[in-house]
């Protein structure tokens, strides 16, 4: 996992050659806005309502509330295209509500917001190996003491190029429909976990959107030191300054119900005259993954960093599955359930993505994708052959 290559770099590097930054502190941080966008973000922390304005909550068109969530996993978002690609084909796919993305859930939100339309283009994108293109190392002595290991422009100009004005105002006519997409980023600075009102941005009307729209999704798909943390210009009190913002997956790999609300006493249940569908695609493995560990730094690491996210994510899904029976949603899930060989230092490999994209296909194609627990299968306990491997 290339995460951990940059986990190692900044531990040894960490403050060198870093750019100078305007100071502020936590008072104008949790005062500060976009200026002229208005509502468009909160934290997923804060433990008050979500908003009761139009530009937040989904207007339901119906008594069935469709929310999907695609969460991080890098390569992994492939597992999710091919998901999302075999549920058209088989003509059941719903037109979703809500949609959210974390980090490569983020960049394949706003084309599954639209709908089949967009299917080729997300399929091309993670299975044709142009992601291969984000992959531009430098490992000079001058990139390891820079603010990244890669270059943020590969990945802003896939952002640009599919990510488009057209793009924008066809999310604003949803987003006027009712219908919500949201995607989460980290607040480097303070720690926190913000959530952007993805609709709210393009029906702004200002010129500046587009930009904006464009620099979320940067931001929550920026693996910390391996793609360049994206500065926010904000305001409070009169101080302009910029926030840090990057991969959504620092604070939580999949976005639910905001933890601030599952967690508030204050919190409403969920409307009785509503049904909330949840379905929750996790472009990860969730099931133990054996490998004999080879005795050194990066690989320890990164097998335990790989651990982390396994039970970050996991941890995530039991609390929105409590929630979720608590408030009668009908909860859904699916992650990529075999193991598939992935080299830490291919972090784009085509075959692999291929691989996960398949499986995906062919787990939705024969209706066996979803679970209604979060229960993943011990590889180990299911081999029914207990001599050593």
């Amino acid at each position: 996992m290339i995460r951990l290559m940059a986990i190692l770099m900044l531990t040894l590097l960490a403050g060198c050659l870093a750019p100078d930054r305007i100071s502020y502190g936590p008072k104008a941080a949790a005062n500060a806005n976009i200026e002229g966008f208005g509502d468009i973000r909160t934290y997923a922390d804060v433990g008050r309502q979500l908003p009761d304005a139009r530009a937040w909550l989904a207007v339901p068109r119906r008594k069935d509330v469709n929310y999907l969530v695609l969460s991080g996993g890098g390569a992994g978002g492939a597992f999710s295209v091919g998901a999302l690609k075999a549920w058209s084909d088989r003509k059941e796919r719903p037109k979703f509500d809500i949609v959210s993305g974390v980090s490569t859930g983020a960049l394949i939100a706003p084309l599954a917001f639209l709908g089949p339309a967009y299917d080729e283009t997300l399929v091309d994108l993670y299975t044709s190996g142009v992601a291969k293109e984000l992959v531009d190392a430098d490992f000079l002595p001058k990139a390891l003491l820079g603010p990244s290991l890669l270059k943020q422009e590969p990945l802003r100009r896939m952002v640009e190029r599919h990510l488009t004005q057209d793009v924008l105002e066809e999310i604003a006519v949803e987003h006027r429909k009712g219908r919500r997409l949201l995607v989460l980023t980290s607040n480097l600075d303070s720690q926190r976990p913000v959530i952007w009102n993805m609709g709210a941005i393009a029906d702004s009307g200002r010129a500046d959107a587009l930009k904006l729209f464009q620099d979320v999704i940067i931001a929550s798909a920026s693996i910390p030191g391996v793609f360049p943390a994206v500065l926010i210009k904000v305001k409070a009190g009169g101080q302009q300054f910029e926030e840090m913002h990057s991969d959504g997956g620092s604070s939580s790999q999949i976005l639910t119900i905001p933890e601030g609300w599952m967690a508030s006493p204050r919190q409403a249940t969920w409307p009785k005259d509503l049904k909330l569908n949840m379905y929750v695609i996790v472009n990860n493995a969730l099931m133990p993954e054996f490998s004999t560990t080879s005795n050194n730094t990066l690989a320890v690491m990164a097998r335990a960093s790989a651990a982390l996210i396994k039970s970050q994510t996991r941890s995530a899904l039991v609390a929105t599955y409590v929630y979720a029976q608590k408030n009668g949603i009908r909860f859904h899930v699916a992650s990529i359930d075999r193991q598939i060989p992935y080299k830490m230092t291919d972090p784009f490999n085509t075959n692999y993505m291929r691989a996960v994209y398949h499986l995906g296909y062919a787990r939705m194609a024969s209706g066996s994708l979803w679970k209604d627990e979060p229960l993943f299968i011990d590889l180990a306990a299911a081999d029914p052959d207990p001599s050593p491997q």
